[in-house]
């Protein structure tokens, strides 16, 4: 797409779209297929959503795909530390907003465990530290660059991006006074299919300076790579 050909990194792949309604309904579709590929190959398929008002109106055009969704485990890239009663708890807006409809019957696996934000992550990373990769990871951005719970110099931030880094970290960003727990980049660069969800020329104003600047900086820095695919809108 002419629009990113002059900055973005050698095997990243972008889409930009006319809208938010088609932004959604093509990236639903792209989640789908890749979905019901990994359930013919495997037998049952993992995605991982990004929280946040922003991924809504994809959650509300993929949760009615012809999946087998009784083979389909869900669960986030990133959480803030609270219970789903919590009005910031992104478990609650994935099973208010995707897990209805034919996607009701999805395994949901929260990252809130309520023991302690330092358990909890463990608890969650020895989840994983036996099973395949991620099949499906969609993730968001901020305008810093953030991915997941992956602030610019956050306490841990480094280890959040090694590429064999914890699973799954304790975090916290200055800025945002709520604990939060994040998958990092050790597991979901390791996902066969790696997607970026973004809209708003500020959005795409902050990748072109991620491409260029320091990850430590520009979290998102770290996975600006294939097999990432970014879709974007106005």
């Amino acid at each position: 797409m002419a629009i990113f050909d002059d900055f973005l990194p050698a095997g990243v792949q972008a889409h930009a779209l006319a809208d938010a309604s088609v932004h959604a309904q093509v990236l639903a579709r792209r989640v789908a297929v890749a979905l019901e590929h990994t359930i013919a190959e495997y037998g049952d398929a993992s995605l991982l959503v990004s929280g946040g008002r922003s991924p809504v109106a994809f959650f509300q055009a993929l949760r009615n795909a012809p999946l087998n969704w009784a083979k389909v485990r869900v669960s986030l890239v990133d959480e803030r530390w609270v219970p789903e009663s919590d009005p910031a708890s992104n478990a609650a807006l994935v099973k208010q907003h995707l897990l209805q409809d034919a996607a009701a019957v999805a395994q949901f696996e929260p990252l809130y465990l309520g023991v302690s934000q330092s358990a909890d992550a463990q608890t969650v990373a020895e989840r994983w530290q036996s099973r395949r990769a991620p099949d499906v990871v969609v993730l968001g951005m901020g305008g810093d660059a953030h991915t997941a719970s992956l602030f610019p110099r956050a306490e841990g931030l480094a280890q959040g991006l090694a590429a064999d880094g914890p699973l799954c970290l304790p975090m916290q960003a200055s800025a945002a006074p709520t604990a939060r727990l994040s998958f990092t980049a050790a597991l979901l660069r390791r996902a066969p299919v790696q997607l970026l969800a973004i809209a708003g020329q500020d959005k795409l104003a902050a990748l072109r300076e991620a491409v260029v600047g320091d990850a430590l900086d520009k979290p998102i820095k770290a996975f600006l790579r294939a097999p990432l695919t970014i879709y974007w809108c106005p």
